[in-house]
């Protein structure tokens, strides 16, 4: 009976989430190719949302990295200050490129900085996985002078 009533609440739940997500504004995408074009032409800021390690070992230049999660020893938890921490330094009519690892985390980032009154924010589809495959500029770590 439990197992049943469990379940029931997980199918619930799940219906909620897609049902929210059907509800909101689409979150506009682009491929690496125009979110390129875009950096380039000066009138987008690109935000990362990978975690700092990810962002530590590679990334676009000239962009900011705000996690959206931190990976725990518990799993995966949503940076409870992500909203404050891109409010300090985006303005909310700025143009917002945003990227993760694949373009799954920054979608939902997307989602919820359109929420918080974010009115120019665009999911760069592929993420970084897709920028570094197609040979677009990166921002690599300098390797350490061995002794």
């Amino acid at each position: 009976m439990r197992a049943a009533i469990a379940l029931a609440i997980c199918a619930l739940s799940a219906l909620l989430v897609i049902t929210a997500r059907g509800s909101e504004k689409p979150v506009a995408a682009v491929g690496v190719a125009v979110a390129g074009d875009l950096l380039r032409s000066g009138g987008h800021r690109y935000l990362d949302v990978r975690t700092e390690e990810e962002f530590r070992n590679g990334h676009v230049k000239n962009s900011l990295n705000v996690p959206y999660v931190f990976f725990t020893s518990q799993g995966r938890e949503k940076n409870p200050q992500f909203i404050e921490q891109v409010a300090a330094h985006f303005d909310k009519q700025d143009n917002i490129v945003v990227g993760c690892k694949s373009g799954v985390r920054s979608e939902l980032a997307c989602f919820d900085l359109m929420a918080a009154g974010f009115e120019n924010v665009k999911n760069m589809e592929g993420g970084y996985d897709a920028w570094v495959e197609n040979d677009l500029a990166v921002k690599k770590p300098q390797a350490q002078d061995e002794l």
